[in-house]
Protein backbone atom coordinates (compact mmCIF):
# COMPACT_ATOMS: atom_id res chain seq x y z
CA UNK A 1 0.00 0.00 0.00
CA UNK A 2 1.20 3.49 -0.91
CA UNK A 3 -0.01 6.03 1.63
CA UNK A 4 -1.18 9.11 -0.28
CA UNK A 5 0.77 12.27 0.47
CA UNK A 6 -1.05 14.98 2.37
CA UNK A 7 -0.20 17.69 -0.16
CA UNK A 8 -1.45 17.67 -3.74
CA UNK A 9 1.86 18.97 -5.10
CA UNK A 10 3.72 15.79 -4.09
CA UNK A 11 1.14 13.36 -5.42
CA UNK A 12 1.91 11.23 -8.43
CA UNK A 13 -1.42 11.34 -10.20
CA UNK A 14 -2.28 8.84 -12.91
CA UNK A 15 -4.99 10.31 -15.14
CA UNK A 16 -6.85 7.64 -17.09
CA UNK A 17 -8.73 8.72 -20.19
CA UNK A 18 -10.14 6.72 -23.08
CA UNK A 19 -8.38 8.81 -25.75
CA UNK A 20 -6.96 12.29 -26.40
CA UNK A 21 -9.58 15.00 -26.95
CA UNK A 22 -9.50 18.59 -28.13
CA UNK A 23 -10.93 19.70 -24.80
CA UNK A 24 -8.77 17.92 -22.23
CA UNK A 25 -5.35 17.94 -23.89
CA UNK A 26 -4.97 21.74 -23.60
CA UNK A 27 -5.94 21.49 -19.92
CA UNK A 28 -3.25 18.87 -19.30
CA UNK A 29 -0.74 21.14 -21.04
CA UNK A 30 -1.85 24.03 -18.80
CA UNK A 31 -1.52 21.84 -15.67
CA UNK A 32 2.02 20.91 -16.65
CA UNK A 33 3.04 24.51 -17.30
CA UNK A 34 1.30 26.21 -14.39
CA UNK A 35 1.24 23.82 -11.43
CA UNK A 36 3.69 21.68 -9.50
CA UNK A 37 1.48 18.61 -9.86
CA UNK A 38 3.25 15.45 -11.04
CA UNK A 39 0.96 13.53 -13.36
CA UNK A 40 0.91 11.22 -16.32
CA UNK A 41 -2.04 10.69 -18.64
CA UNK A 42 -2.71 7.08 -19.61
CA UNK A 43 -4.68 6.87 -22.85
CA UNK A 44 -6.51 3.63 -23.57
CA UNK A 45 -6.96 4.06 -27.33
CA UNK A 46 -5.36 6.06 -30.14
CA UNK A 47 -8.61 7.70 -31.25
CA UNK A 48 -7.74 11.36 -31.68
CA UNK A 49 -4.08 10.62 -32.37
CA UNK A 50 -4.72 8.55 -35.48
CA UNK A 51 -7.40 9.46 -38.05
CA UNK A 52 -10.77 8.34 -36.69
CA UNK A 53 -13.64 6.74 -38.57
CA UNK A 54 -17.02 7.94 -37.35
CA UNK A 55 -19.32 4.94 -37.72
CA UNK A 56 -22.51 7.00 -37.58
CA UNK A 57 -21.48 9.42 -40.33
CA UNK A 58 -19.29 7.02 -42.34
CA UNK A 59 -16.48 9.57 -42.40
CA UNK A 60 -12.84 9.60 -41.36
CA UNK A 61 -11.37 12.70 -39.75
CA UNK A 62 -8.53 13.86 -37.53
CA UNK A 63 -8.43 16.84 -35.18
CA UNK A 64 -6.20 19.57 -36.57
CA UNK A 65 -4.94 20.78 -33.17
CA UNK A 66 -2.07 19.43 -31.09
CA UNK A 67 -3.33 16.83 -28.61
CA UNK A 68 -0.15 15.28 -27.25
CA UNK A 69 2.65 17.78 -26.67
CA UNK A 70 3.50 19.67 -23.51
CA UNK A 71 2.60 17.03 -20.91
CA UNK A 72 3.53 13.50 -19.90
CA UNK A 73 1.39 10.80 -21.47
CA UNK A 74 1.47 7.16 -22.42
CA UNK A 75 -0.63 5.11 -24.83
CA UNK A 76 -1.71 1.77 -23.41
CA UNK A 77 -2.18 -0.95 -26.01
CA UNK A 78 -5.83 -1.67 -26.77
CA UNK A 79 -6.20 -5.38 -27.54
CA UNK A 80 -9.98 -5.41 -27.95
CA UNK A 81 -11.22 -7.56 -30.82
CA UNK A 82 -13.17 -4.58 -32.16
CA UNK A 83 -11.41 -1.48 -30.79
CA UNK A 84 -13.82 1.39 -30.26
CA UNK A 85 -14.55 4.17 -27.80
CA UNK A 86 -18.26 3.67 -28.54
CA UNK A 87 -18.64 0.17 -27.08
CA UNK A 88 -18.42 -1.14 -23.51
CA UNK A 89 -15.95 -3.83 -24.56
CA UNK A 90 -14.24 -1.61 -27.14
CA UNK A 91 -11.30 -0.99 -24.79
CA UNK A 92 -9.21 -3.86 -23.48
CA UNK A 93 -5.97 -2.81 -21.81
CA UNK A 94 -4.28 -5.76 -20.07
CA UNK A 95 -1.07 -3.82 -19.33
CA UNK A 96 -2.76 -0.78 -17.79
CA UNK A 97 -2.48 -1.81 -14.13
CA UNK A 98 1.18 -2.76 -14.44
CA UNK A 99 2.06 0.49 -16.21
CA UNK A 100 0.33 2.59 -13.53
CA UNK A 101 2.04 0.54 -10.83
CA UNK A 102 5.46 0.83 -12.48
CA UNK A 103 5.06 4.60 -12.73
CA UNK A 104 4.40 4.75 -8.99
CA UNK A 105 1.01 6.44 -8.88
CA UNK A 106 -0.20 7.54 -5.45
CA UNK A 107 -3.66 8.47 -6.78
CA UNK A 108 -5.71 7.79 -9.90
CA UNK A 109 -8.11 10.18 -11.62
CA UNK A 110 -10.59 8.29 -13.78
CA UNK A 111 -12.60 10.04 -16.48
CA UNK A 112 -15.88 8.15 -16.79
CA UNK A 113 -16.78 4.51 -16.21
CA UNK A 114 -18.02 3.70 -19.71
CA UNK A 115 -15.91 0.62 -20.37
CA UNK A 116 -15.16 -2.77 -18.85
CA UNK A 117 -11.51 -1.72 -18.60
CA UNK A 118 -12.59 1.13 -16.28
CA UNK A 119 -14.41 -1.20 -13.91
CA UNK A 120 -11.41 -3.53 -13.78
CA UNK A 121 -9.19 -0.56 -12.94
CA UNK A 122 -11.49 0.49 -10.09
CA UNK A 123 -11.40 -3.01 -8.60
CA UNK A 124 -7.60 -3.20 -8.96
CA UNK A 125 -7.00 0.22 -7.40
CA UNK A 126 -9.21 -0.66 -4.45
CA UNK A 127 -7.23 -3.85 -3.86
CA UNK A 128 -3.98 -1.89 -4.08
CA UNK A 129 -5.31 0.80 -1.71
CA UNK A 130 -4.58 3.51 -4.28
CA UNK A 131 -7.16 6.30 -3.79
CA UNK A 132 -9.42 6.97 -6.73
CA UNK A 133 -10.77 10.29 -7.97
CA UNK A 134 -13.55 10.57 -10.52
CA UNK A 135 -14.53 13.09 -13.17
CA UNK A 136 -17.78 12.81 -15.08
CA UNK A 137 -20.46 15.21 -16.27
CA UNK A 138 -23.75 13.31 -16.10
CA UNK A 139 -26.90 15.12 -15.01
CA UNK A 140 -30.57 14.36 -14.39
CA UNK A 141 -31.99 16.89 -16.85
CA UNK A 142 -34.46 15.65 -19.42
CA UNK A 143 -34.82 12.15 -17.98
CA UNK A 144 -36.17 10.39 -14.90
CA UNK A 145 -33.71 10.16 -12.03
CA UNK A 146 -32.32 6.63 -11.59
CA UNK A 147 -34.24 4.59 -9.04
CA UNK A 148 -34.20 1.09 -7.68
CA UNK A 149 -31.43 -1.27 -8.74
CA UNK A 150 -29.77 1.21 -11.12
CA UNK A 151 -29.50 3.84 -8.41
CA UNK A 152 -28.18 1.23 -5.96
CA UNK A 153 -25.47 0.13 -8.39
CA UNK A 154 -24.42 3.69 -9.21
CA UNK A 155 -24.37 4.63 -5.54
CA UNK A 156 -22.09 1.65 -4.87
CA UNK A 157 -19.86 2.63 -7.79
CA UNK A 158 -19.42 6.23 -6.66
CA UNK A 159 -18.61 5.08 -3.12
CA UNK A 160 -15.37 3.65 -4.52
CA UNK A 161 -14.02 7.16 -5.09
CA UNK A 162 -12.33 9.19 -2.38
CA UNK A 163 -13.17 12.44 -4.17
CA UNK A 164 -15.19 13.51 -7.19
CA UNK A 165 -14.74 16.64 -9.25
CA UNK A 166 -18.05 18.03 -10.47
CA UNK A 167 -18.20 20.23 -13.55
CA UNK A 168 -21.25 22.29 -12.64
CA UNK A 169 -24.51 22.60 -10.70
CA UNK A 170 -26.51 19.95 -12.57
CA UNK A 171 -23.62 17.51 -12.33
CA UNK A 172 -23.32 18.18 -8.59
CA UNK A 173 -27.03 17.43 -8.14
CA UNK A 174 -26.54 14.15 -9.99
CA UNK A 175 -23.82 13.00 -7.59
CA UNK A 176 -25.82 14.12 -4.55
CA UNK A 177 -28.77 12.08 -5.84
CA UNK A 178 -26.50 9.04 -5.84
CA UNK A 179 -25.47 9.52 -2.25
CA UNK A 180 -22.07 11.17 -2.68
CA UNK A 181 -21.41 13.28 0.45
CA UNK A 182 -20.92 17.00 -0.28
CA UNK A 183 -17.52 16.78 1.43
CA UNK A 184 -16.31 14.54 -1.40
CA UNK A 185 -17.44 16.90 -4.17
CA UNK A 186 -15.05 19.52 -5.56
CA UNK A 187 -15.99 22.10 -8.17
CA UNK A 188 -13.68 21.80 -11.18
CA UNK A 189 -15.72 23.28 -14.03
CA UNK A 190 -15.58 22.35 -17.65
CA UNK A 191 -13.38 24.85 -19.46
CA UNK A 192 -11.87 25.33 -22.90
CA UNK A 193 -8.64 26.79 -24.21
CA UNK A 194 -9.46 30.49 -23.94
CA UNK A 195 -6.31 31.43 -25.85
CA UNK A 196 -7.64 29.57 -28.89
CA UNK A 197 -11.01 31.32 -28.66
CA UNK A 198 -9.60 34.84 -28.46
CA UNK A 199 -11.99 37.54 -29.70
CA UNK A 200 -9.06 39.87 -30.33
CA UNK A 201 -7.35 37.51 -32.79
CA UNK A 202 -6.98 39.33 -36.15
CA UNK A 203 -6.61 36.01 -37.98
CA UNK A 204 -9.92 34.66 -36.71
CA UNK A 205 -11.71 37.93 -37.46
CA UNK A 206 -10.29 38.18 -40.98
CA UNK A 207 -11.40 34.63 -41.80
CA UNK A 208 -14.84 35.33 -40.37
CA UNK A 209 -15.20 38.53 -42.40
CA UNK A 210 -14.17 36.70 -45.56
CA UNK A 211 -16.74 34.00 -44.80
CA UNK A 212 -19.47 36.63 -44.40
CA UNK A 213 -18.61 37.95 -47.86
CA UNK A 214 -18.62 34.43 -49.28
CA UNK A 215 -22.07 33.77 -47.83
CA UNK A 216 -23.39 37.11 -49.06
CA UNK A 217 -24.19 38.37 -45.56
CA UNK A 218 -24.61 42.13 -45.35
CA UNK A 219 -22.87 44.00 -42.55
CA UNK A 220 -26.21 44.71 -40.85
CA UNK A 221 -27.46 41.10 -41.08
CA UNK A 222 -27.71 39.38 -37.73
CA UNK A 223 -26.57 35.75 -37.69
CA UNK A 224 -27.98 32.87 -35.68
CA UNK A 225 -25.48 30.00 -35.51
CA UNK A 226 -25.79 26.30 -34.80
CA UNK A 227 -22.56 24.28 -34.80
CA UNK A 228 -22.43 20.56 -34.09
CA UNK A 229 -23.68 17.20 -35.26
CA UNK A 230 -27.00 17.36 -37.05
CA UNK A 231 -28.61 14.62 -34.98
CA UNK A 232 -32.07 14.39 -33.36
CA UNK A 233 -30.71 14.80 -29.81
CA UNK A 234 -29.40 18.28 -30.65
CA UNK A 235 -32.71 19.34 -32.28
CA UNK A 236 -31.28 21.30 -35.23
CA UNK A 237 -34.51 20.76 -37.17
CA UNK A 238 -36.49 22.37 -34.33
CA UNK A 239 -34.29 25.46 -34.63
CA UNK A 240 -34.78 25.53 -38.40
CA UNK A 241 -38.56 25.27 -38.00
CA UNK A 242 -38.60 28.04 -35.39
CA UNK A 243 -36.57 30.31 -37.66
CA UNK A 244 -38.83 29.64 -40.65
CA UNK A 245 -41.90 30.33 -38.54
CA UNK A 246 -40.52 33.65 -37.29
CA UNK A 247 -38.90 34.71 -40.58
CA UNK A 248 -37.10 37.57 -38.78
CA UNK A 249 -35.97 40.47 -40.97
CA UNK A 250 -32.28 41.10 -41.65
CA UNK A 251 -31.38 37.78 -40.02
CA UNK A 252 -29.62 34.67 -41.32
CA UNK A 253 -29.46 31.16 -39.88
CA UNK A 254 -26.19 29.28 -40.37
CA UNK A 255 -25.68 25.59 -39.63
CA UNK A 256 -22.14 24.25 -39.31
CA UNK A 257 -21.92 20.48 -39.23
CA UNK A 258 -23.11 17.25 -40.77
CA UNK A 259 -25.30 14.37 -39.71
CA UNK A 260 -28.36 12.26 -40.49
CA UNK A 261 -30.78 15.18 -40.01
CA UNK A 262 -29.18 17.18 -42.82
CA UNK A 263 -31.06 15.75 -45.85
CA UNK A 264 -34.49 16.42 -44.31
CA UNK A 265 -33.38 19.88 -43.20
CA UNK A 266 -32.15 20.71 -46.70
CA UNK A 267 -35.48 19.55 -48.11
CA UNK A 268 -37.35 21.75 -45.64
CA UNK A 269 -35.10 24.71 -46.44
CA UNK A 270 -35.74 24.24 -50.17
CA UNK A 271 -39.44 24.85 -49.57
CA UNK A 272 -38.79 28.14 -47.77
CA UNK A 273 -39.30 31.55 -49.29
CA UNK A 274 -36.30 32.56 -51.43
CA UNK A 275 -35.77 35.71 -49.37
CA UNK A 276 -35.07 33.69 -46.20
CA UNK A 277 -31.34 33.53 -45.51
CA UNK A 278 -30.29 29.96 -44.74
CA UNK A 279 -26.80 28.53 -45.03
CA UNK A 280 -25.45 25.02 -44.44
CA UNK A 281 -21.69 24.73 -43.93
CA UNK A 282 -19.82 21.44 -43.51
CA UNK A 283 -18.12 20.16 -40.37
CA UNK A 284 -15.47 22.62 -39.19
CA UNK A 285 -12.34 21.36 -37.46
CA UNK A 286 -11.13 22.87 -34.21
CA UNK A 287 -8.85 25.46 -35.81
CA UNK A 288 -11.76 26.75 -37.90
CA UNK A 289 -14.31 27.09 -35.12
CA UNK A 290 -13.36 30.56 -33.79
CA UNK A 291 -14.08 32.14 -37.17
CA UNK A 292 -17.45 30.38 -37.31
CA UNK A 293 -18.45 31.63 -33.87
CA UNK A 294 -17.42 35.15 -34.84
CA UNK A 295 -20.05 35.07 -37.58
CA UNK A 296 -22.70 34.90 -34.92
CA UNK A 297 -24.77 37.39 -33.02
CA UNK A 298 -26.50 34.47 -31.29
CA UNK A 299 -25.41 30.86 -30.78
CA UNK A 300 -28.15 28.26 -30.25
CA UNK A 301 -27.85 24.84 -28.61
CA UNK A 302 -31.38 23.36 -28.50
CA UNK A 303 -30.47 19.86 -27.28
CA UNK A 304 -33.10 17.64 -25.69
CA UNK A 305 -32.77 14.85 -23.13
CA UNK A 306 -29.68 13.76 -21.24
CA UNK A 307 -27.42 13.83 -24.33
CA UNK A 308 -25.89 17.28 -23.79
CA UNK A 309 -24.09 16.63 -20.52
CA UNK A 310 -22.50 20.10 -20.63
CA UNK A 311 -22.20 21.77 -24.03
CA UNK A 312 -18.61 23.00 -24.35
CA UNK A 313 -19.59 24.87 -27.50
CA UNK A 314 -21.28 27.33 -25.13
CA UNK A 315 -17.93 27.99 -23.41
CA UNK A 316 -16.30 28.53 -26.78
CA UNK A 317 -18.97 30.91 -28.05
CA UNK A 318 -19.04 32.89 -24.80
CA UNK A 319 -15.25 33.34 -24.80
CA UNK A 320 -15.75 35.03 -28.17
CA UNK A 321 -18.44 37.30 -26.73
CA UNK A 322 -21.41 35.55 -28.32
CA UNK A 323 -24.64 35.29 -26.26
CA UNK A 324 -26.34 31.89 -26.32
CA UNK A 325 -29.84 30.45 -26.40
CA UNK A 326 -30.00 26.97 -24.87
CA UNK A 327 -32.63 24.48 -23.81
CA UNK A 328 -33.18 23.72 -20.14
CA UNK A 329 -31.80 20.21 -20.75
CA UNK A 330 -28.29 21.49 -21.56
CA UNK A 331 -25.95 20.66 -18.69
CA UNK A 332 -24.17 24.02 -18.51
CA UNK A 333 -27.35 26.10 -18.46
CA UNK A 334 -27.52 26.80 -14.72
CA UNK A 335 -23.84 27.73 -14.63
CA UNK A 336 -23.36 29.76 -17.79
CA UNK A 337 -26.69 30.87 -19.26
CA UNK A 338 -28.93 32.89 -16.96
CA UNK A 339 -32.13 33.73 -18.81
CA UNK A 340 -32.21 37.39 -19.79
CA UNK A 341 -28.82 38.07 -18.22
CA UNK A 342 -26.11 36.07 -20.03
CA UNK A 343 -28.37 34.53 -22.67
CA UNK A 344 -31.78 32.88 -22.95
CA UNK A 345 -33.26 29.55 -21.91
CA UNK A 346 -36.24 27.75 -23.45
CA UNK A 347 -38.14 24.62 -22.48
CA UNK A 348 -36.65 21.71 -24.42
CA UNK A 349 -40.00 20.02 -25.03
CA UNK A 350 -41.76 23.13 -26.33
CA UNK A 351 -41.49 24.47 -29.87
CA UNK A 352 -43.53 27.49 -28.74
CA UNK A 353 -40.95 28.25 -26.05
CA UNK A 354 -38.12 28.02 -28.59
CA UNK A 355 -39.84 30.44 -30.96
CA UNK A 356 -40.66 32.85 -28.13
CA UNK A 357 -37.13 32.92 -26.72
CA UNK A 358 -35.57 33.17 -30.18
CA UNK A 359 -37.78 36.16 -30.92
CA UNK A 360 -36.90 37.75 -27.56
CA UNK A 361 -33.17 37.24 -28.10
CA UNK A 362 -33.24 38.77 -31.58
CA UNK A 363 -35.18 41.78 -30.30
CA UNK A 364 -32.65 42.40 -27.51
CA UNK A 365 -29.71 42.02 -29.87
CA UNK A 366 -31.28 44.38 -32.40
CA UNK A 367 -31.91 47.00 -29.72
CA UNK A 368 -28.59 46.97 -27.83
CA UNK A 369 -26.34 43.89 -27.61
CA UNK A 370 -23.65 45.57 -25.49
CA UNK A 371 -25.03 44.84 -21.97
CA UNK A 372 -25.56 41.15 -22.54
CA UNK A 373 -22.19 40.78 -24.28
CA UNK A 374 -20.54 42.37 -21.24
CA UNK A 375 -22.40 39.98 -18.94
CA UNK A 376 -21.33 37.03 -21.10
CA UNK A 377 -17.67 38.03 -20.87
CA UNK A 378 -17.91 38.46 -17.10
CA UNK A 379 -19.55 35.07 -16.57
CA UNK A 380 -17.23 33.01 -18.75
CA UNK A 381 -14.12 34.63 -17.23
CA UNK A 382 -14.51 32.33 -14.21
CA UNK A 383 -14.64 29.13 -16.26
CA UNK A 384 -10.96 28.61 -16.87
CA UNK A 385 -8.28 25.96 -16.63
CA UNK A 386 -7.06 27.74 -13.50
CA UNK A 387 -10.39 27.15 -11.75
CA UNK A 388 -10.60 23.56 -13.00
CA UNK A 389 -7.08 22.93 -11.72
CA UNK A 390 -7.84 24.48 -8.33
CA UNK A 391 -10.75 22.08 -7.92
CA UNK A 392 -8.61 19.10 -8.87
CA UNK A 393 -5.87 20.10 -6.45
CA UNK A 394 -8.42 20.59 -3.66
CA UNK A 395 -9.70 17.08 -4.33
CA UNK A 396 -6.16 15.71 -4.14
CA UNK A 397 -5.49 17.62 -0.95
CA UNK A 398 -8.55 16.00 0.63
CA UNK A 399 -7.11 12.52 0.30
CA UNK A 400 -5.84 10.82 3.41
CA UNK A 401 -4.00 7.60 4.16
CA UNK A 402 -7.21 5.97 5.34
CA UNK A 403 -9.04 3.69 2.94
CA UNK A 404 -12.26 4.81 1.31
CA UNK A 405 -15.25 3.92 3.44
Amino acid sequence: MRAPPSDSTVHRLAIVLSHPTQYYSPWFRWLRANTALTFRVFYLDDTGIAPTHDEKFKKTFAWDVDLTSGYDWELIENTARRPSTLRFFGLKNPTLHARIDDWGATAILLFGYNYATHLKLIAWARRKKIPLLFRGDSHLLGRPAPRGLKKTLLTFLYRQFAAITCVGAANRDYFLHHGVPPTRLFFAPHAVNAAHFDPASPAHRNISLALRVELGLAAHTRVILFAGKLIPQKQPRALLEAFLALNPPDTALVFVGDGPEKPDMLALAAQASPDIQLHFLPFANQSEMPSRYLLADLFVLPSRGAYETWGLAINEAMHLGVPCLVSDHVGCQRDLVTDGETGWVFHANSSDSLREKLSTALAVLARDPAPIRTAVATRIASYTYAQSSAGLQAALHSLSASSVS
